[in-house]
């Protein structure tokens, strides 16, 4: 089997788990799945993710929500209260409330770096187009794809941004969108379904299509 065919057979597991490949294809795919078990794991991971999709109301997924004008500024307000009790603070606080951020800004968890839950983190050279934006970034590497973890300040607030991952064979691949905010540093995790042998690279992409911010995947 070639990696393209293999790729093939990857690439219908979502619609096998939901039932919706055709019945050919079903019967080539259950074939391949007795043979391998990296797909019999990703298959495993769809399926885990059925019962909360079955729950979206696809009339509101091109619903973009919108957070108070002052969300922001509120919770590093918080953050900096915290800080200013005479105890030592938590270690953890800063990124917790990072990570608050980018869930009600950018719909996205973030996490340090590192290790987490086993899977190696590996760091990404990035450079970014605009000089207003700071950022560093880690790749994680996933059966069903790879997860980029943004952490960055700068990108213009209010202002929504394109995350695509770019493929060794040229495809553009989507790996979702967040919502800048400004000064207050921001922690997102960005998913895509290139796998991380077959990734180059990532780009940032202001409404306009322009790049803002370029990862190479290639020297990790």
């Amino acid at each position: 089997m070639t990696p393209d065919e293999h790729r093939a057979l990857r690439e219908a597991l979502g619609d096998y788990a939901i039932g919706r490949l055709p019945r050919d294809e079903t019967s080539a795919l259950q074939a391949h799945l007795d043979g391998c078990a990296d797909c019999r794991a990703e298959l495993a991971e769809i399926s885990s993710v059925l019962p909360a999709l079955r729950r979206v109301d696809p009339a509101r997924l091109d619903h973009t929500p919108f957070p108070p004008p002052d969300l922001g500024e509120r919770i590093v307000s918080a953050a900096r209260a915290e800080g200013a009790r005479p105890r030592q603070r938590p270690r953890w606080l800063p990124v917790a409330s990072a990570a608050a951020v980018a869930i009600l800004i950018g719909g996205a968890v973030g996490y340090a770096a590192g290790d987490y839950d086993g899977i190696p983190r590996e760091p990404v050279a990035v450079q970014a187009m605009d000089p207003a934006v700071q950022a560093t970034a880690v790749a994680i590497p996933h059966t069903w794809g790879v997860e980029i973890v943004l952490d960055a300040d700068g990108f213009r607030a209010g202002s929504t941004y394109r995350v695509v991952v770019e493929a060794d064979d040229g495809r553009e691949v989507g790996a979702g969108e967040f919502i800048g905010t400004g000064e207050n540093p921001m922690i997102c995790n960005l998913n895509s379904s290139v796998l991380r042998s077959d990734a180059s690279g990532f780009k940032v992409l202001d409404a306009a299509g322009a790049t803002v911010l370029r990862g190479d995947l290639t020297a990790t």
